[in-house]
């Protein structure tokens, strides 16, 4: 571990935040208020960048999200997550210049591979539509001119006068674990996201990926997105966890899991296959807990411990070769106060674009 990991939280725009798994909560809703103030504990709590998720049926948007909060901050980046099938790409590249500018350099894009609300698109043909939106926005956000003729856009148009501070294109975050979604990263993405495994399965994954990328020419990031939970002791931990279950309704956390637009994808049923595979008090190994996915679809375990714990956690995760995580916790102010007291100033972390 010679360089720096990035560390980043996240802002439940999209209608997940609870104290109780399950059982919403008026305070928790999203809306602008409550999002704003998780990006500001995230802020003064000393984390480097901040996932802005994004679902068309849930929450609140994102882009205008991020355009409000960008002036109110001083050193966080963003991590906005765009999905492909809502976006006309030469307007949203226009829309990134503009909000990195506002942010003074600091924006990153989650590429999602979405479909166009009220479209059925096969999984080869939509992510090959987001490997042209990747190759399209940087090829407009490097300041080049596009002459693309591609299956699913056909332009011809010169980059935004509004360049990124930078004059680049931003990293593109991105994830998937069908054949299709990988390929798709090995060919377009800077960063690769996982969801929890165990640390078998995520060595498999990044020496795959490695592989799939060198033969494009390319190297690859990895990311790891996970919940936590910390406490002073791993009894208070898992009491914790265990709190969070317990007023948790079987039927709701079916419902909730299947609302989610990615609901029937690779990586959600390699989830639930992490969830039935693990022990009766739902842990899969050591201090990787799978009760999150009880009730939400995605990204579904939470690594759970103490201090010492959690910090050996990710820094097993790191020697495998991550170089990014993107943590969550219930609730999501409350939980990045404890792990940005008791965790983030014993990690050696800085920003992404500034170590690449």
């Amino acid at each position: 571990m010679t360089t720096p990991c990035e560390v980043s939280w996240f802002s439940a725009l999209c209608d997940d935040d609870y104290e109780f798994l399950g059982v919403p909560d008026p305070m928790l809703q999203s809306s602008w208020e409550h999002c704003r103030d998780i990006v500001m504990q995230a802020e003064s709590g000393g984390f480097d960048n901040i996932l802005l998720p994004s679902g068309y049926a849930l929450g609140i948007d994102t882009t205008a999200f991020a355009a409000a909060i960008a002036p109110m901050l001083k050193r966080l980046a963003l991590l906005m997550a765009v999905r492909v099938g809502e976006s006309w790409p030469p307007q949203l590249a226009r829309q990134i210049a503009t909000i990195d500018r506002m942010l003074g350099g600091r924006l990153n894009i989650n590429i999602i591979s979405s479909e166009m609300p009220g479209e059925t698109l096969g999984s080869a043909p939509r992510y090959a539509r987001t490997v042209e939106l990747m190759h399209i926005l940087k090829t407009l956000l490097n300041g080049q001119p596009l002459d693309h003729q591609g299956e699913h856009w056909t332009l011809k148009v010169d980059p935004p006068r509004i360049s990124t501070l930078s004059g680049k294109a931003p990293l593109l975050y991105f994830g998937g674990l069908s054949p299709d979604a990988r390929e798709a990263a090995a060919q377009g993405c800077d960063v690769y996201l996982m969801w929890p495994d165990v640390e078998a399965n995520v060595a498999a994954i990044i020496a795959d990926m490695k592989d799939r990328a060198a033969r494009h020419g390319r190297t690859l990031k990895f990311g790891y997105r996970a919940h936590v939970i910390v406490r002073d002791t791993e009894e208070e931990a898992r009491l914790y966890a265990d709190r969070l279950l317990s007023k948790l309704d079987a039927a709701r956390g079916a419902e909730i899991r299947a609302k989610s637009l990615d609901s029937q994808s690779a990586g959600v049923a390699a989830q639930a296959a992490l969830r039935e595979g693990a022990a009766s008090d739902g842990y899969a190994e050591d201090n990787l807990w799978t009760g999150i996915g009880r009730a939400r679809s995605g990204c579904g375990a939470a690594i759970v411990g103490d201090p010492d714990q959690v910090l050996a956690k990710l820094n097993r995760y790191r020697e495998m070769g991550i170089d990014a995580f993107i943590l969550s916790g219930y609730p999501h102010a409350a939980e990045a106060d404890l792990f940005a007291r008791h965790v983030l100033p014993r990690i050696d972390h800085a920003p992404l674009a500034s170590v690449a």
